[in-house]
């Protein structure tokens, strides 16, 4: 198991100009702000990355922007978020020309493929990307569950090396640890269960929340791979109001807020998605706030 598919890999956030066109700068801003605060990984163009408002073209130049910002200090991840599996090979195959070390890989969009057809999507991007692919698993928002044991019957495909693992029950990094041993590097994606994910066996954190505190989530596993849970568990339940921002339709939005207000991000987003507004803003305006005020001193790792 590579360096690639372990610790902390945040989900960042593509940060755009007032006119909807992205803003380079600030993208490049913040992750230079994870890296320096010790992540292991970025990805980009996820979810969190607003993934469905991008073209093909706006996703290579915003791999290209984090590209340059980590100069070769950690490994960028694109996400491959697609509705026709013909369109996730060719972002396969153009991913890899301009600096991405591999891919975060979703079933095809919209369309609710059944098991064969699944499957055959992720074997379809696998033949034709020459860079190692992690699957991003998460029913709840697409519809689509890879099982245990349906990650049993892809194992042949090399390429394949690690879960992104977000079905919403921590129960299933033990399922997929009895079923397909450690046939595949396995992260957390579900911010409010990632120590109890790593504690189980995870091997990384695709983390949403530390696009706003990267320190805090970088410290917590640390001290979980250091066996410190004491500190670690302290410096949890801090986050976990926090935590639960990114379990929300409106992840997106409330994570914006939050790189905002700490300074290291803007708000807009793409429609449909607008900003946060009257009480609903107030509400996650006010509980940012208190957890800043909160914030607790990270010890020495």
């Amino acid at each position: 198991m590579t360096h690639i598919w372990e610790g902390v890999l945040p989900a960042v956030t593509t940060k755009f100009n007032a006119d909807f066109s992205i803003d380079r700068a600030w993208t490049g801003k913040n992750i230079e702000a994870q890296i320096d605060a010790g992540v292991d990984g970025i990805i980009v163009c996820g979810s969190l990355g607003e993934a469905s408002t991008l073209s093909l073209d706006e996703k290579l130049q915003v791999l290209d922007v984090a590209v340059e910002a980590s100069r070769g200090r950690v490994p960028v991840l694109l996400t491959i978020a697609e509705n026709s599996t013909l369109d996730g090979c060719r972002q396969a195959e153009a991913g890899a020309k301009r600096g991405a070390a591999g891919y975060m890989v979703l079933p095809g969009l919209r369309y609710l493929s059944d098991r064969r057809e699944t499957l055959n999507h992720f074997r379809m991007v696998a033949d034709a990307s020459p860079l190692p692919l992690m699957i991003y698993n998460n029913p709840l928002a697409y519809g689509v569950d890879m099982t245990p044991e349906m990650f049993a019957e892809i194992a042949d495909e090399k390429k394949i090396v690690a879960i992104k693992e977000s079905c919403g029950d921590v129960r299933r990094v033990t399922d997929l640890i009895n079923e397909v041993g450690d046939r595949y590097a396995i992260l957390c994606g579900v911010d409010n269960l990632a120590m109890e994910a790593i504690l189980m066996g995870a091997h990384g954190w695709v983390a949403g929340l530390v696009c706003a505190f990267p320190h805090e989530t970088v410290a917590i596993y640390k001290l979980l791979k250091a066996g410190r849970l004491e500190e670690a568990r302290a410096i949890y339940r801090w986050f976990a109001p926090l935590l639960a921002l990114d379990v929300s339709a409106k992840l997106v939005q409330n994570i914006k807020l939050a790189e905002a207000i700490v300074g290291l991000g803007t708000e807009p987003v793409r429609p449909p998605r607008l900003p946060l507004a009257g009480d609903e803003r107030k509400a996650v305006e006010t509980l940012i706030r208190r957890a800043i005020e909160a914030r607790p001193t990270l010890p020495k790792l």
